[in-house]
């Protein structure tokens, strides 16, 4: 197996394919922990995997028929392999399986299939009918006259998330988490179910699919003895192998607790579980295993599944560790309004981890910082974790370099020379405010619904962390604290910050589509609101230079001001629950295109030869075994490829 030394090359590229480029991440460190500790990454490893068929699932009801069907095909298949149609159905099978469905995994709209309904028919009559992932009772041909349409129909179920304004989100939205009811329905169900006086209320509806049934809505609780009961058994196998192993008494109660929620679908188990696991800061390694984030449902409330299993970089941890410890400094020179902050911050822990394995709605693309509970009453009560993904990261930053992007799209050597001296450390530190501080700051006013921005709540959420991170980035006492080298070194971060809110990220968007995706929503609503506001002072402005757009920064300190006064806009709306101002702030700074500089920075990005969104391929952890069948020790290989792991994955994790 292939061990790796801190000074040995690696190569960071996998592939690319369609607007997907593949890399893998180094573990640094993992060679070097205890027996127990492995062996404690390991099973929970196992557990994030044996999720994986959930969220295919969640992302659209016949997705996982889909995947099966088209890796039928993959292995199987005696015809013509060199065919371009067959490299056609090769790449939609590689975007299945990034996307966990037939969607776009971040715009959400649905593949275009590179070949036709009559080659794929064709490829599918020629497999015999045993390689087939026929449902009971199916025939070859009623599978196709079901799954054609689904494939290959623009109009039928085009998004996974529909996010526009006036519409019916649910409706109109793919993905599973509902079957039979409107927007309206299933808003007063969960309405119902509130009590104004509730000041530790559950996150009603987390875990379930909302269905009709016989004209009476109902929910369908993701539990054992209940839906997706075959995948959480084999998870709490895993579980309850690691709970034998776990480092303390503390990490022990948090997997018992969330082994607990698995059975009972219980949420105040969730809670508990929740709060077990955001006090539990001694623990060298950790995990995230469940139903987290709510950016998959259109009305913000139902939770895809997903898990990472990480150790804390202790060197890396003593940066957010400053951060942490001074939060309540932080929380209270904020630009806000002192009825919107926090008197007291409590229980915020922050720090760097090495990611182990990614899976679920983490994987292949990932967050590279995460903030837990999500939970409006625990964070104020309890606090939070923040921790920040450092291995990843520099996956990213290693793949990146000499690419390209900044000579380009960059203004100037003066900008040029600010991201090349700092980008890596402020893009960090900005992650690190962001999760740490950003999302656990500020309050809401006492009966506020913390639903209350419904389809706008993420935006806003996301935007409000961003702003806190950007405003402190120039702040003196980041200097103070040695976070910063100096005071020049956040002009970097502000710069990417706004040529990608701005410019960029467009590159994400298919030619006449808007901004749908709530992080890139907030980047777009942070640029284009700060630009607006500028202008008289021409704080930020385009410039046209040998027939290409740039981004110009003017006057960073003014730009400070901007994002300082947006930061205490976007808290009002968060605190009092301002549904309709925050409706207005979306729709006016951070839907919209304008397809004249979209078609120009997609053009120039096409030259470069880059994709743009990027995934992981995990490592593989073998145990090995003693001639009584105990662990001994747990290699980690990164030779697996791709497919090679996707099709692993299926074969030995399909559970649905």
């Amino acid at each position: 197996m292939e061990q790796l030394t801190e000074d040995s090359s690696f190569d960071y590229i996998v592939e690319q394919f369609a607007d997907l480029q593949l890399l893998r991440y180094r573990v640094p460190g993992f060679e070097t922990l205890s027996l127990q500790r492995k062996q404690l990454i390991y099973y929970l490893s196992q557990a994030a995997l044996e999720g994986r068929d959930i969220l295919f699932d969640q992302n659209g009801k016949y997705n996982l028929q889909i995947r099966r069907l088209f890796e039928a095909v993959y292995l199987h298949y005696q015809g013509d392999r060199t065919a371009s149609a067959f490299h056609e159905l090769e790449v939609y099978l590689k975007r299945v399986w990034f996307s966990n469905g037939i969607h776009h995994h971040y715009a959400c709209d649905k593949f275009v299939p590179g070949f036709t309904a009559d080659y794929l028919s064709d490829v599918i009559l020629s497999l015999p009918a045993a390689y087939l992932p026929l449902g009971e009772g199916e025939t070859v041909q009623t599978m196709c006259d079901k799954l054609f349409p689904v494939i290959f129909n623009p109009s039928v179920m085009p998004k996974r998330v529909n996010q526009a304004d006036g519409e019916d989100l649910v409706l109109t939205s793919a993905a599973n988490y509902y079957e039979g009811v409107t927007q309206k329905e299933a808003e007063d169900f969960y309405a119902a179910l509130k009590a104004p006086d509730d000041e530790q209320p559950v996150m009603y509806g987390m875990n379930s699919r909302l269905v009709k049934e016989n004209g009476t809505v109902k929910e369908q609780v993701w539990k054992i003895g209940g839906m997706y009961d075959a995948a959480l058994r084999k998870i709490v196998g895993w579980l309850e192998k690691a709970e034998d192993v776990a480092e303390n008494d503390a990490q022990r109660q948090v997997i018992r607790l969330l082994i607990d929620f698995y059975h009972t679908g219980d949420l105040k188990i969730f809670d508990a579980y929740s709060i077990a696991w955001l006090k539990d800061t001694d623990s060298m390694v950790d995990f995230v295993n469940g139903f987290i984030e709510s950016y998959g449902d259109p009305l913000g409330m139902k939770a895809s599944w997903e898990s990472i299993v990480n150790f804390k970089d202790m060197e890396a941890t003593r940066r957010t560790e400053t951060i942490s410890n001074n939060a309540q400094w932080f929380e209270d020179h904020s630009p806000v309004d002192s009825r919107f902050k926090k008197e007291t911050v409590k229980g915020v822990s922050a720090k760097v981890i090495t990611a182990a394995i990614l899976a679920g709605d983490l994987y292949p693309s990932t967050a590279i910082g995460i903030n837990l509970p999500n939970s409006n009453w625990i964070r104020s009560v309890h606090g939070s974790k923040s921790v920040t993904i450092g291995n990843l990261t520099a996956a990213y930053n290693q793949a990146a370099r000499g690419n390209g992007f900044r000579e380009e799209f960059v203004y100037s050597d003066v900008e040029r020379a600010l991201l090349n001296k700092y980008a890596d450390l402020t893009d960090d530190l900005h992650t690190d405010l962001h999760e740490c501080l950003g999302h656990g700051s500020g309050k809401l006013l006492p009966g506020v619904d913390p639903d209350a921005l419904k389809a706008y709540g993420a935006t806003i959420e996301e935007a409000r962390a961003d702003l806190f991170g950007l405003y402190y980035l120039p702040d003196e006492k980041m200097v103070e604290l040695g976070l910063t080298p100096d005071s020049e070194a956040y002009k970097a971060e502000y710069y990417a910050y706004m040529m990608n809110g701005l410019m960029t990220q467009l590159v994400r968007i298919e030619p006449g589509c808007t901004v749908e995706e709530a992080h890139m929503r907030n980047r777009q609503l942070i640029a284009r609101w700060s630009l607006e506001h500028g202008l008289a002072d021409r704080v930020v402005e385009w410039v046209k230079r040998d027939g290409k757009t740039y981004v110009r920064i003017n006057d960073y300190v003014k730009l400070r001001g901007l994002f300082g006064q947006l930061l205490a806009e976007i808290q009002r709306i968060k605190s009092e629950g301002d549904y309709e101002a925050a409706r207005r702030l979306v729709e006016t700074y951070a839907v919209k295109v304008d397809a004249k500089l979209h078609t120009e920075v997609l053009e120039r990005y096409r030259a470069l030869h880059l994709a743009p969104y990027k995934g992981f391929v995990n490592p593989v952890y073998t145990p090995e075994t003693d001639g009584e069948g105990n662990i001994i020790d747990v290699k980690i290989s990164y030779a697996e490829g791709y497919a090679e792991q996707m099709l692993r994955y299926s074969r030995d994790y399909s559970n649905l």
